[in-house]
């Protein structure tokens, strides 16, 4: 028969008090802690997580809902989110929903029926309905990567319309004015973002912006090679290209490739994402670096304080970051 905490109890001499507020994480005297870990071990005792959870309310558990598992990004960030809520005793679930968003709100709904502590979203619905029945537990959510403005929650970004702004002011530095763009669907939050951005260091500099230097791209890397097929077809008078995601940036790498375009004599080029490939490739791309152990950070600790601390008084935070750019071989001076 597997032992119990009354086992522990009559093991250490300590009380069902004592005992169990060390086994749901409260603070117990150190000398009480050791006897209680030397037992716990002594008569391999397991904590029944289930039981616990319906007593607590609590299930140590984090859901974590992305669009595609497969993206550089997302595996980057659920890397270093994983490593900070392992290490508070927290597991996480994570679901990918295929950029579907019928597959999304049906992970959220399935997170919900698991009882999950909080939920950790990069969202693909733009109105945050799939996040509705979930809210209504009062347990947090923290958006990743992408707003939605009509949800109130905490969020963790990236200053991406700043980003976009320096990545295509610094191709005008070069003396670029045919700029095109490789961006993300029209109706994310981060991909509105960075088009701003473009758009911005653009008009700063005088130069109007024009739709047929623009490609809306889906985030995957066949998209970037389409977008940049038709991009260089359109336009023979482009002589720089901005893409504003690391798949689409790799497709376009092999659209280039594909069409005998040569960087940067031919084609100047930045990216986003990815240091170890922008040194793969020949020449080194000029990329946009986006501070991955830092998001990673900063949404897992904002989670677990949510969770410890979940007061409806408390303001939602927006921590906006800023990215960086590692400069490559892959700009040509004008």
């Amino acid at each position: 028969m597997a032992a119990t905490i009354k086992d522990i109890a009559k093991h250490t001499g300590l009380g069902l008090a004592t005992i169990s507020s060390y086994i749901n994480g409260g603070k117990v005297r150190e000398e009480n802690k050791k006897k209680i870990e030397a037992a716990i071990e002594e008569l391999n005792f397991e904590v029944n997580e289930v039981a616990r959870g319906l007593k607590t309310n609590k299930t140590k558990t984090v859901g974590v809902v992305i669009p595609e598992l497969n993206n550089i990004f997302c595996a980057e960030i659920i890397t270093g989110m994983e490593d900070i809520l392992r290490n508070h005793g927290y597991a996480t679930i994570i679901c990918d929903c295929r950029t579907n968003k019928t597959l999304e709100k049906d992970a959220i709904d399935f997170l919900y029926r698991k009882r999950v502590d909080g939920i950790i979203n990069m969202p693909v619905n733009t109105d945050g309905s799939h996040l509705e029945s979930f809210q209504k537990t009062k347990k947090p959510i923290v958006l990743l990567d992408r707003k939605i403005n009509a949800l109130q929650c905490d969020c963790v970004l990236v200053d991406n319309l700043t980003a976009a702004k320096n990545a295509v002011q610094m191709l005008i530095n070069h003396g670029h004015t045919k700029i095109g763009m490789i961006g993300g669907p029209e109706d994310i939050f981060t991909a509105q973002e960075r088009l701003l951005g473009y758009k911005l260091a653009l008009m700063e500099d005088g130069i109007i912006p024009e739709e047929r230097f623009v490609e809306h791209g889906d985030y995957t890397i066949n998209s970037g090679v389409r977008c940049l097929e038709n991009l260089v077809q359109r336009n023979q008078d482009m002589t720089a290209v901005f893409v504003a995601n690391y798949e689409m940036t790799m497709g376009a790498v092999i659209g280039v490739n594909e069409l005998g375009v040569r960087i940067p004599e031919e084609l100047s080029v930045i990216g986003f994402d990815n240091k170890e490939f922008a040194r793969a490739c020949k020449p080194k791309l000029t990329i946009v670096t986006q501070p991955m152990e830092e998001i990673a950070r900063n949404v897992a600790e904002l989670i677990l304080e949510r969770i410890h601390n979940n007061k409806e008084e408390q303001e939602y935070r927006v921590l906006k970051l800023q990215t960086e750019i590692l400069e490559g071989n892959s700009i040509k001076q004008i």
